[in-house]
């Protein structure tokens, strides 16, 4: 049986990183499925930075669209095998409800399944600057078993364009949800 991993993208900027992170794990041959969500910052995030709908996101492979007021949904609860989540990008406020642990949407409660769980969970922050709460947010999910992945994009392979950019982030990402994938963008030394 295939992996089942849950992408989120919440209402940061940067949900191109977070669309070539579906990409990835859609093609990916160790993932059978992939449950998207996307809060409502992160759908007008989605559509004003790519031109985007969840609705087209969901027409790629091994992708289903989920509710993320749907608080019964199969990914809210523990004894539903899922392997992993990532929130790519993680807006300050999802990383707050996360380390809160307030669980009011399906983005925040299937990562707060993770934690429990002892599941990968990686949440790729995109802010700037950080304040004194964003800090002590970011050490109390690292405390609790996440990791904490900024949108920090390498340089190293040489990129020619924004999408180089953010398919090497991806693969970082892929990378910390233990999914192998080989890239030649990878550091050689």
């Amino acid at each position: 049986m295939g992996r089942r991993v849950t992408l989120a993208i919440t209402g940061a900027s940067g949900s191109a990183f977070g669309v070539a992170v579906l990409r990835r794990l859609s093609a990916n041959p160790e993932v059978e499925q992939v449950a998207l969500l996307l809060s409502p910052t992160g759908k007008r995030c989605l559509l004003d930075e790519t031109g985007l709908t969840p609705k087209e996101l969901a027409t790629l492979p091994k992708v289903g669209l989920r509710d993320e007021r749907d608080l019964g949904a199969d990914i809210s609860s523990g004894s539903f095998r899922q392997d992993g989540m990532a929130l790519v990008p993680c807006s300050a406020g999802a990383l707050g409800r996360i380390a809160a642990g307030v669980s009011e949407s399906l983005v925040s409660r299937a990562a707060d399944v993770c934690l429990k769980e002892r599941r990968p969970l990686v949440l790729c922050l995109r802010e700037t600057p950080l304040n004194r709460i964003h800090l002590e947010n970011m050490l109390r999910v690292h405390d609790a078993g996440a990791v904490v992945m900024p949108i920090m994009p390498g340089f190293y392979s040489g990129p020619k364009s924004l999408d180089d950019l953010f398919d090497t982030f991806a693969t970082r990402v892929l990378d910390q949800l233990g999914l192998s994938e080989p890239d030649a963008r990878r550091w050689r030394g």
